[in-house]
């Protein structure tokens, strides 16, 4: 009986294995049969793209890699639909390089129709006044542009950018500028901010400006530019005036943590935070500046030439004057003046915020007579050192450097 019972148990057990054996092998030829399915569809897939991606090399001037990524967002087996596209934009005077940055960027632009999708659009850009240089500008900024509705987009967003800026010189700008808004209502986008700052009193000149230079500004979440248009008139400044754009656009440009790190370096030029908002009251956009660039200048005016943190933050603007090619030029000519004994009464910072013209008619050439080598320094072919000028600086006599 046992032996029966073993056999019937080695019998069992063998047909078990059998069926985990071909369980096994169905397995193994399901997958094998779908990784040469993979491995065939991953080999076919240039084949069938090759015409795409020779054409998007040439007669389109793409390199073979971005042809290749730019065949994944486009694709086509004859060339009569893209020949088409590229003579209407070669009539528009796109030249070869201009095709290249625009297909480069959309691909399907190649496919699309030209007659219905294409010349409707650029023919309306040249009939509100558009000339073909700033058209061209305008698709290769954003090619897209062309495959937006011209009837529910691109018209009703001119017309309504159009009743805002009246401006013709800038309107080009703007209308560039807004491009990417061009996949949304740019009115429904616009409009809302537009009447926050008109309730509060901003006048229509000031929002046109901010809606010329800042679109994106203007178009952002209808809450947060709410909030911070809150937020700058908290700070004390007035929407009749320009400062307050400035504040706008600096507080919807910096984040918090941005806004309190600059706040943390002029602290420590010994500026307390009644200083820092003064200067950003006077000029708002002294936040922007780099941290490298607020250390240099106030380096060079407190170490190099005297002045005391807080006189300079009576003149924010100056950390937006270059320091090598206006600063440091007027402040040299200012201290020889000061050690000759020419300038009677000590001066602020304001010398640097002239305009050119302003700033030689009254310090180079009203003094040139007196001081023959000051258009030198000005230029920076002499240095104060080499007149051999001495300054009192506290209780000592130093000579100029």
């Amino acid at each position: 009986m046992s032996t029966n019972f073993f056999c019937k148990r080695v019998v069992s057990v063998s047909l078990t294995n059998v069926g985990l054996i071909l369980e096994i092998s169905r397995t193994q030829v399901h997958f094998l049969r779908n990784a040469r399915l993979l491995i065939f569809r991953s080999f076919s897939s240039p084949k069938q793209h090759s015409f795409t991606v020779s054409y998007l090399i040439n007669p389109c001037g793409l390199s073979p890699e971005s042809a290749l990524s730019a065949s994944r967002k486009v694709h086509f087996e004859t060339p009569e639909r893209a020949d088409s596209v590229l003579a209407v934009l070669r009539d528009y005077e796109f030249t070869n390089t201009h095709i290249s940055k625009i297909v480069s960027k959309c691909p399907p632009l190649l496919t699309a129709d030209p007659e219905k999708s294409l010349l409707p659009k650029l023919e309306f850009f040249r009939s509100v006044g558009f000339s073909g240089p700033d058209i061209v500008s305008i698709v290769v900024s954003s090619p897209y542009i062309l495959k937006r509705s011209l009837e529910n987009k691109i018209i009703p967003n001119y017309n309504f950018l159009k009743s805002v800026v009246m401006d013709n010189e800038i309107f080009l700008k703007v209308f560039k500028n807004t491009l990417r808004s061009y996949c949304q209502n740019v009115q429904n986008a616009l409009a809302p901010n537009i009447a926050t700052l008109e309730e509060i009193g901003v006048p229509i000149s000031n929002i046109n400006l901010l809606v010329t230079h800042h679109p994106r500004i203007v178009s952002r979440n209808r809450e947060k530019f709410s909030t911070t248009v809150k937020k700058v008139i908290e700070m004390g400044f007035s929407p009749l005036r320009h400062s307050f754009l400035h504040a706008v656009q600096v507080n919807c440009q910096l984040t918090e943590f941005t806004f309190e790190h600059k706040m943390k370096v002029y602290r420590r030029w010994g500026l307390t935070d009644d200083q820092i908002m003064l200067m950003f009251r006077l000029d708002p956009l002294c936040m922007r500046h780099s941290v490298k660039k607020i250390k240099s200048v106030m380096d060079f005016l407190v170490n190099k030439m005297g002045w005391e943190p807080s006189s300079i933050a009576r003149y924010p603007s100056v950390f937006a004057r270059s320091l090598e090619k206006k600063i440091i030029p007027r402040c040299s000519v200012v201290k020889v003046l000061e050690m000759k004994g020419l300038l009677k009464n000590h001066l602020g910072l304001g010398f640097l915020c002239k305009s050119e013209k302003d700033f030689l008619d009254k310090f180079l050439v009203k003094y040139e007579q007196d001081v023959p080598e000051l258009l030198n320094v000005y230029q920076g072919k002499i240095g104060i050192l080499e007149l051999g000028l001495v300054y009192e600086k506290g209780d000592k006599t130093v000579v100029a450097s």
